[in-house]
């Protein structure tokens, strides 16, 4: 147990009621105006010719208003020109150039397919956590000012998607979607199977999104071919594999393991290799049925649907080539084992899926264009809709029933690798320094340190050895070693381990997700002057003198004398270390803070640096009149007005923080302190599992929220009790402040999720 402070919350500065556009919490708001009446005619007869958009007077987002705005139907089996609530594609930059939050295409599902409303936005939720995949949630849509109906929301899988997740968006681009459509007896499937070198071959299954491509595309279906070997090299194939293993274990039939082979995308990034992204999932969860080679037409079969579906049909080349890979194939299986574990062995899915009805049950409970009943909704979740072939199953009738299904399967009983115990020789190495990685692995014939230091960039991957020759202590003794030269100023690494039979990753998620090891140029030991604290974005935090919101550095004296500042300098560049000269007489009184707004604009009154902080990746260092390092911070992808500090202030370790301008860092929200209680909370850092513990019964809730002060998510516990626990395992990794109110208290606390 432990003594803890309780504190009021200053919550209007972390703007935590903030709402974004894929908030799974909040139903967005759309509302359409046409000057024509007939404008469902309109865009029934756009749709059947040109596929082109009409002009909307104006699209109205939660209440921010958009003028001349291009509005079509889209969809092909949800589409019906005798039904009310068709799908919408929303383009607000058709004829003026308009974005609400960044977003220019809002694509707009009607659920035809689905009596549980759930399946799209609870699909996208799982399949985040393991690829690049969109945002999704749900909107209600007015034309006219009448309502159409509860629609799902998922962010368009565009440009501006590209840009913000692969850093570029003018490479091949190829949705993989047969052109008009697919359909029974279409011999157009997107299914990457060679077909010889002439386009023509290839142009009525593939969509070309970008200006070329069409050899790319066909140089990826040659080498899955004919030179697996070289497969790496053009495609991404860990984001192929969570793609299989997602699209098996939640049996979307819908998708490149089904009968059309469709509804994914292919972006062929800056390092020439092509990434799957996974689109469409409104039938997910076993609506859908065919196979190629047949229809699973009850849910029984769809529970013990094979885990190597298709593996031996030449027409899924992604799967027979890959998973013909020993090394690929058991990778395969630890995703899959992955998934089910963090999932649906634990009913965490069911439990988002009971959040995600209860955010929307008005709002289908007013939709009267739905296609299926309330009731239908209501039970959809648990039980199966309808009857024979074209039942749809119930979410968690179907998928208790298929992990129970796999994971009795000897695939996934066979004895699997752990790892644990990872270090580094030197935790905080020096660039072009050579380090030795370790891990303790068990029950592994071989393993592997896969390593990149480029973000997006293919990981490496090199063999680790237990031999007694690679600084990992005696042969045999179950301690795997290896030499990594750093090379930079971060490394991202995962460790994969297998034995015959399965493979196992280091974090589970990899390559999504990854350890990361912080590099420095030099070793600069923590003097009485240092960096304390940066903000590389400010977009309302503080302003300077003049009113602007820039960059700023902020030093600390550590010391209890005042330090003479003339001639020290500031770059945000090793190999240019006086980049910011500070001018003559400039001081720093002994416990005192000083701040150099870096803008690039060194003609303002004032300390001004003539160079701007990088919101991404970069470094930030400090030298002494001498050009001699004394401190320096690397740091990567940064948080609109949240800050990179040390904690404790002037001592601690570099982390996310609020921003405390020109004062002692603080890591938790504005406080006032009311009284102690007693209470613990447990374990930190998490990763399945938190508990709350207080040493007398308590009602309470529980709000998270992510560091830029977004509201993840909220437990509530009726019924006074000593002991609560919350269900973390499907959780994102990071750092999430929580807010523990009682009935007559706030309690504020930081948890890390690994």
């Amino acid at each position: 147990m432990k003594n803890l402070f309780v504190a009021l919350i200053c919550l209007c500065s972390w703007n935590l009621t903030a709402q974004e556009f894929y908030d799974l919490e909040t139903i967005q708001t759309i509302e359409i105006v046409f000057s024509q009446s007939n404008w469902d005619q309109i865009l029934d007869a756009a749709k059947n010719s040109t596929e082109d958009y009409t002009l909307a007077t104006s699209v109205t987002i939660n209440g921010e208003v958009f003028d001349s705005v291009g509005v079509k139907y889209k969809g092909n089996s949800t589409y019906n020109a005798n039904q009310t609530k068709n799908p919408f594609h929303i383009e607000l930059d058709t004829y003026k150039e308009h974005d609400y939050q960044g977003y220019k295409d809002i694509k707009l599902s009607n659920v035809a397919k689905d009596p549980s409303f759930l399946r799209e936005v609870l699909s996208y939720q799982i399949l985040r956590q393991y690829m690049i995949a969109p945002l999704s949630n749900y909107a209600n849509v007015y034309v006219n000012g009448t309502l159409i109906g509860l629609y799902s929301n998922s962010e368009a899988i565009s440009k501006t998607f590209l840009k913000d997740r692969f850093g570029s968006k003018n490479n091949t681009f190829v949705k993989c979607n047969p052109i008009g459509g697919a359909g029974p007896g279409s011999n157009a499937l997107p299914n990457l199977r060679y077909l010889g070198d002439n386009v023509t071959s290839y142009d009525d299954a593939y969509e070309l999104k970008s200006d070329d491509g069409w050899d790319e595309l066909i140089d990826l279906c040659d080498t899955l071919a004919n030179n697996i070997d070289a497969i790496e090299q053009i495609l991404d194939v860990d984001k192929a594999l969570w793609m299989l293993a997602f699209d098996n274990v939640l049996v979307n039939l819908d998708s490149y393991i089904g009968g059309f082979a469709q509804n994914y995308y292919l972006y062929r990034d800056d390092y020439g290799r092509f990434a799957s992204i996974v689109w469409d999932l409104n039938e997910s969860f076993g609506k859908f049925a065919r196979t190629g080679s047949g229809n699973l037409n009850s849910t029984l079969a769809k529970q013990q649907m094979s885990h190597l579906i298709q593996i031996n049909d030449a027409d899924y080349p992604l799967i027979q080539q890959l998973l013909g890979v020993p090394l690929y194939r058991r990778m395969y299986l630890a995703h899959v084992k992955t998934m089910l574990l963090e999932n649906f062995e634990n009913s965490s899915y069911h439990e988002t899926g009971l959040f995600l009805q209860e955010v929307i049950d008005e709002a289908v409970l007013a939709d009267n264009n739905k296609f299926f009943t309330y009731a239908n909704f209501l039970d959809n979740l648990n039980d199966d809709i309808g009857g024979g072939g074209g039942a749809t199953p119930g979410i968690t009738n179907l998928m208790d029933g298929r992990v129970n299904y796999l994971l009795g399967l000897s695939d996934f009983t066979n004895v699997e690798p752990t790892i644990t115990d990872i270090a580094a020789s030197d935790p905080a190495p020096i660039v072009n320094s050579t380090i030795t990685m370790t891990a303790n692995i068990a029950d592994a014939t071989v393993a592997y340190l896969g390593y990149r230091t480029e973000f997006r960039a293919p990981f490496t991957r090199i063999e680790m050895f237990d031999d007694g020759n690679h600084n990992d202590g005696a042969a045999g003794d179950g301690i795997f070693g290896t030499d990594l030269l750093i090379e930079d100023f971060f490394t991202q690494y995962y460790i994969y381990a297998e034995n015959d039979l399965m493979g196992k990753f280091s974090p589970v998620r990899a390559e999504h997700e990854f350890h990361t090891l912080t590099a420095t140029l030099t070793n600069p030991e923590l003097g009485d002057l240092v960096i304390n604290e940066f903000m590389a974005s400010n977009d309302a935090t503080v302003a300077d003198q003049d009113g602007e919101f820039d960059d700023w550095i902020e030093l600390y004296n550590n010391g209890t004398s005042t330090i003479d500042l003339s001639g020290y300098a500031l770059s945000d560049n090793g190999d240019e270390l006086t980049k910011f000269i500070f001018p003559a007489g400039t001081t720093i009184d002994a416990g005192t803070y000083l701040i150099v707004w870096a803008d690039g604009d060194e003609e303002q009154d004032g300390l001004h640096a003539g160079f701007k902080l990088s919101a991404s990746a970069e470094s930030i260092y400090l030298v002494d009149p001498m050009i001699n390092i004394i401190d320096e911070v690397t740091y990567f992808d940064q948080t609109a007005d949240i800050t990179y500090g040390r904690f404790p202030n002037g001592i601690g370790n570099f982390q996310q923080l609020r921003p405390t301008f020109n004062e002692e860092n603080d890591i938790f929200l504005g406080t006032e302190v009311l009284e102690a209680i007693i209470y613990d909370f447990f374990p930190n850092p998490a990763n399945n599992e938190l508990f709350l513990n207080f040493d007398q019964p308590e009602n309470v809730s529980l709000h998270f929220y992510t560091v830029d002060g977004k509201k993840y998510r909220k437990e509530y516990f009726a019924g006074a009790a000593t002991e609560f626990k919350v269900d973390i395992s499907t959780w994102p990794r990071g750092i999430y402040y929580v807010l523990i109110q009682g009935e007559d208290f706030v309690i504020n606390e930081l948890v890390v999720i690994e």
